[in-house]
C-alpha cells in the first residue's frame, strides 16, 4: 500500500506561525506534525509516500528530503500558488499512487490513532474514513455510522458512513485519514476542489464504510489548539 500525506494548505488561521514555515512542519514535542506521520507508515511498513505542497512548499522538501532516514521512499507532488485543494490535489498525484487502495493523511493533525487497525481491503466500497468523537470546533459532526447489515459481506464488517440527515443523530468529525481506491476519484480532472462534496455524495450512494476511533485526535488548527497540544504531550 501507498500513502499520501496532505501538506499543501496555507495555514491562515495559524499565523504569523505559517507566515515562515508550512503548517505540516509546525513542531509539537519537538517534533515536525509530518513526521510523526512518516515515522507511523514506516512502522506499518508503508514505505512509499507521496506529499503534495503549495505554500513554502521546498522547505518541506528540505527537511523532510526522500524519506530514507526513516527508511521509506518519499516523493512529492507540487502544486500551483493557493493549492488544489484536497480534492485536486488528491487526483494531482493519482499517477504517483498506482492502481490500488491509498492510505491519505492529512498533514496539519496529531493522533496516537494505529495505522494498522485500518482494513486490509476496502472490498465492496469505494472508500473507507477513520471519525472520532467531535471537538469543541465541531459540536455537530461531519457523518454518522450504520452497522452493515447482513447482505454487506465485508470482511472487516464496517460500518457505513451516513450524512447527517437530523439533529438526533449521533455526528461523529472525519479525522482527514482515509483509505481511497482510485475509483473513488473517476471523472475528475486536476483543478481545485474541496473533498467534502464528493464524500457526501458517494455516503448518499453507500459506497464508504468507516470505523469510529475515541482516542486521542487533534486538528492543529489554530495557535491555541498547537499550543494545548505542546503542553498535552511528553518533550521529545
Amino acid at each position: 500500500m501507498k500513502a499520501m500525506i496532505l501538506a499543501a494548505g496555507r495555514g491562515e488561521r495559524m499565523r504569523p506561525l505559517t507566515d515562515t514555515c508550512p503548517k505540516p512542519l509546525l513542531k509539537v514535542a519537538g517534533k515536525p506534525l509530518l513526521v510523526y506521520h512518516i515515522e507511523k507508515l514506516a512502522a506499518l511498513g508503508v514505505i512509499d509516500i507521496v506529499i503534495n505542497h503549495a505554500w513554502l512548499g521546498e522547505q518541506i522538501e528540505q527537511v523532510i528530503g526522500d524519506g530514507s532516514q526513516w527508511g521509506v521512499n518519499i516523493c512529492y507532488s507540487a502544486e500551483p500558488a493557493g493549492g488544489l485543494e484536497t480534492l485536486g490535489g488528491i487526483v494531482n498525484a493519482l499517477s504517483l499512487l498506482g492502481n490500488t487502495a491509498f492510505l491519505v493523511i492529512n498533514g496539519d493533525i496529531w493522533t496516537d490513532f494505529d495505522f494498522a487497525q485500518l482494513p486490509q481491503q476496502l472490498n465492496d466500497s469505494l472508500a473507507h474514513l477513520v471519525l472520532v468523537d467531535n471537538p469543541a470546533h465541531n459540536p455537530a459532526g461531519d457523518f454518522a455510522l450504520t452497522t452493515a447489515n447482513a447482505t454487506q459481506q465485508t470482511a472487516h464488517k464496517a460500518q457505513r458512513l451516513l450524512n447527517l440527515s437530523d439533529a438526533t443523530q449521533q455526528g461523529y468529525t472525519f479525522s482527514g485519514i482515509a483509505l481511497y481506491h482510485p475509483d473513488f476519484f473517476a471523472g475528475f480532472n486536476t483543478e481545485k476542489r474541496p473533498l467534502a462534496p464528493l464524500l457526501k455524495a458517494q455516503a448518499n450512494e453507500q459506497n464508504i464504510t468507516a470505523q469510529h476511533y475515541a482516542g486521542r485526535w487533534t486538528d492543529v488548527g489554530t495557535v491555541a489548539r498547537l499550543t494545548q497540544l505542546e503542553q498535552a504531550l511528553p518533550q521529545g
